[in-house]
């Protein structure tokens, strides 16, 4: 299967999400559930990516093939 730098499914999904652009709440709602858990995701995300920011996280996703076209 693909790479997943270690992420999990949520985590992925979620970066999917970012990939296409969605904030937190939006990802939130479209997984019911809390915005603060999806920023909890995106915290242990960025952590485990060594990046910055959800624009770094999406770029390196994109990059590495972790997010289908």
């Amino acid at each position: 299967g693909a790479p997943t730098a270690g992420l999990t499914p949520r985590e992925l999904e979620i970066l999917s999400y970012i990939v296409q652009g969605r904030t937190d709440r939006e990802i939130a709602d479209a997984l019911s559930v809390s915005h603060r858990t999806v920023g909890n995701h995106v915290s242990n995300m960025l952590s485990k990516l060594q990046v910055p920011s959800r624009t770094a996280a999406a770029i390196f996703a994109i990059r590495a093939g972790l997010i289908p076209d």
